[in-house]
């Protein structure tokens, strides 16, 4: 609006400069006819006019400096603002960036946190894994201990000639197992039948002591809530030491295995030759019989209950004849110092009771 109202009065100024030119000249037309002084009145107003216009022209330059002085205040005003604002807008936007960055900083720390958790977490879990490892392995290691103690007695004893079987605490056993998984007792168990095969082998190569031996770790690895497998380790344990002429461990086995199963016939009729050659006659005869108990038809058990009774009835009249023997010496030992002997007594049966009388003969050598 400024800049238009400076137009306008410009325009008036050349309006109003021309309008006096004109008149100027009109005057001069005039004053061909017309007496000198109103010449000089003319030029007074002339020259005031002239004055007049001269000065509005000032004052309107004057003024129109003014307002482009106004108008570069404005627009300097105006662009300081701009400034300003866009200093404004750039704090702001510096702001938000420092924010964002704070946020960046706090996920990352977060994310980091995260990630060292995570990582001790996976160094405790790879720490329990060690450490269950460890303690697996130290298991194995005492396992392996003691199967090698069990073998050591067990040669040093064989060694010695003294008979006497390596016995299982199965108390113990049965207690260290408490600890253990029912996945850990199958995988003993599998090592176990593993090791009963390698002494199977063993024993039809003739290798008696090494089957024997296999066995035996066999039994060590073997848990005992598998009872029948253990009647059976025991069995086949008898057996190589029957080749091995431990006759009287190998009836321990043997009475092992039917204390865990009774109804082992292999176990029982193995005890029952074990007996016969040890001449436990009544033992084998009693074995024998609870064979044919299970197994009518055996053969050997038949046969054997055929023939011990009266291998028994002789055995019982050769104890007797010694025992007799061994009195009758024990006797005149005593009657010696008296003049006397064991011949001065008359021993008579009475066949219908099968009581004996004693009656003293003075001259015994007269009869």
């Amino acid at each position: 609006m400024k800049t238009t109202a400076a137009a306008f009065q410009h325009k008036e100024l050349i309006l109003i400069t021309v309008t006096d030119y004109v008149f100027s000249g009109f005057k001069m037309s005039q004053a061909a006819g017309k007496p000198q002084e109103h010449d000089n009145e003319d030029d007074f107003y002339d020259c005031q006019e002239t004055l007049t216009s001269s000065d509005q022209r000032q004052d309107v330059e004057g003024e129109t400096g003014q307002q482009e002085a106004e108008q570069a205040d404005r627009m300097q005003e105006k662009e300081h603002i701009d400034r300003l604002q866009e200093k404004e807008q750039g704090d702001r936007l510096q702001g938000d960036r420092l924010q964002e960055e704070e946020r960046d900083n706090r996920l990352q720390e977060e994310e980091r946190g995260d990630r060292l958790q995570e990582e001790e977490q996976g160094d405790r879990l790879h720490s329990n894994r060690l450490q269950e490892e460890e303690e697996e392995q130290g298991k194995r290691l005492q396992e392996k201990e003691q199967c090698g103690r069990l073998l050591e007695e067990s040669d040093s004893e064989m060694k010695e000639g003294e008979g006497q079987e390596v016995e299982f605490d199965d108390e113990y056993l049965r207690e260290a197992e408490k600890e253990l998984t029912e996945e850990e007792k199958e995988s003993r168990r599998q090592q176990s039948l593993a090791l009963k095969e390698k002494g199977n082998s063993q024993f039809k190569a003739g290798g008696w002591l090494e089957a024997e031996r296999s066995y035996t770790e066999s039994l060590v690895l073997c848990p005992v809530c598998f009872s029948r497998e253990r009647a059976v380790l025991y069995s086949n344990r008898a057996a190589a030491r029957l080749h091995m002429d431990l006759k009287d461990q190998a009836i321990s086995d043997c009475s092992r295995a039917l204390e865990l199963n009774p109804d082992y016939v292999r176990a029982l009729l193995r005890r029952a030759e074990l007996y016969e050659q040890t001449n436990k006659l009544d033992e084998a005869l009693e074995d024998y019989q609870k064979v044919l108990d299970r197994d009518p038809n055996h053969t050997s058990a038949r046969q054997a209950c055929m023939r011990l009774p009266q291998q028994i009835q002789e055995r019982n009249e050769k104890l007797k004849e010694e025992m007799m023997n061994k009195l009758k010496d024990l006797g005149n030992m005593i009657l010696r110092p008296f003049g006397l002997s064991t011949d001065n007594f008359q021993v008579n049966q009475d066949s219908d009771t099968g009581s004996y009388s004693v009656n003293f003969v003075q001259s015994p050598n007269n009869r």
